[in-house]
């Protein structure tokens, strides 16, 4: 999309984030999901297909207009992000880049008219550590039959088609080649979805479990028709998940940043606006500062990406930051409610919970640590 009609289109979402889906919250967290007329609206408006190339019904954003579209919509609750990102970022990257031509014909059309997708990593005894992944994939006549369980899927309880993560093989190969990736659609028979999780916060983001039993998938499904790149695709798209989660981070540190100046300059003690005082001015300096420092640490991410380059160390870092960040604002902009901070009649004790699971999924701070560190020795070893 040319840098013009992206503006108009930055500008017609800011006022929708701000006319429907902030009013629509309330309604959001009571349901425990985001109001069906709001989907229709968000589907309407293009947003499930921003990332999904003209050819295919999408609006063919470069990474970052993709980004900063995710940046303006998470100043809105964080559901509102979960519900697209998936399929707009995960999933469709990985079939941009590894699947076959039938592949992208079959599902982009449908993601990019609001088919709402899932990303199946995790499990009960596997997060980040791929070698102790158990979902199996077993070949047969008809094409494989999948077993296992994913845990904590986002969408899945509304998915209607999950990338799957399962083993090929029962050996550990090098290069994670014994994982490999598959197209489920949930409906398969064999395949079932767990009851909802309860959660800290971030209401109408659903996650479940989806279990895998004796379910049989025809041999096109699997993502590229090639063994053993499951895991290099999944990595590849977790390098867009990441950046769509630090955008996330910048963009709700934003309210709740703004929530905090509104209530400074409102709230009076000893006769005078609390944001008089120079250590809540310290608290908001801080904040406006750390937030700057992470839209500079995205926008150079997604510049090297928009070039074509790989982003592991860039991503990886922007995320870790940005979530660490979020983090410590909406801690001040309680800190800045005082009391009322701590009741759920203010919007900072949700700001608070909401933002906790930033500096979890898409890979714990302490997983992006490990994983930028290694890549830099890695680097460094073959002289770069």
């Amino acid at each position: 999309m040319d840098e013009a009609s992206f503006t108009a289109f930055a500008d017609q979402l800011d006022r929708y984030v701000r006319d429907r889906l902030i009013p629509a919250e309330p309604r959001m967290i009571e349901a425990n999901a985001v109001p069906a007329d709001i989907l229709t609206e968000m589907r309407d408006m293009g947003l499930f297909g921003i990332t999904i190339p003209e050819d295919y019904g999408g609006a063919g954003l470069n990474v970052s207009q993709y980004v900063e579209t995710i940046r303006r919509l998470a100043y809105a609750a964080p559901a509102y992000r979960s519900t697209i990102s998936i399929g707009v970022g995960m999933v469709t990257s990985a079939l941009k880049t590894g699947g076959t031509a039938a592949q992208k014909q079959r599902w982009l059309p449908q993601l990019a008219a609001g088919m709402i997708a899932s990303f199946g990593l995790t499990e009960p005894g596997s997060g980040s550590d791929s070698a102790a992944l158990q979902t199996r994939a077993v070949r047969t006549a008809e094409g494989y039959v999948l077993n296992g369980t994913k845990r904590y899927i986002t969408n899945a309880p509304n998915a209607g088609l999950a990338l799957i993560m399962a083993r090929t093989s029962a050996e550990n190969l090098p290069r994670n080649a014994h994982i490999s990736a598959f197209l489920v659609p949930l409906d398969t028979p064999g395949v079932t979805v767990g009851k909802p999780d309860r959660k800290m916060g971030q209401a109408g983001a659903t996650i479940a479990d989806i279990i895998m039993d004796d379910a049989t998938i025809p041999a096109d499904a699997l993502l590229g028709e090639v063994e053993g790149k499951g895991f290099e695709h999944a990595m590849r798209s977790l390098d867009n998940g990441r950046l769509s989660v630090a955008a996330a981070s910048v963009g709700y540190a934003r309210r709740a940043l703004d929530t905090a100046l509104s209530y400074a300059t409102e709230r009076k003690a000893f006769g005078e606006p609390i944001a008089s005082f120079q250590l809540i001015q310290a608290m908001l300096a801080d904040s406006r500062a750390e937030l700057y420092a992470a839209e500079c640490m995205i926008a150079d991410a997604c510049r090297l990406a928009d070039e074509g380059r790989r982003t592991t160390i860039e991503a990886s870092a922007a995320k870790m930051f940005a979530s660490e960040m979020c983090g410590r604002v909406v801690d001040r902009c309680v800190q800045i409610h005082g009391g009322a901070g701590y009741l759920s009649e203010y919007e900072a004790e949700r700001f608070f919970r909401d933002a906790r699971l930033y500096r979890i999924y898409e890979g714990t701070t302490q997983i992006l640590q490990l994983l930028i560190a290694r890549n830099m020795l890695k680097e460094f070893a073959a002289g770069v």
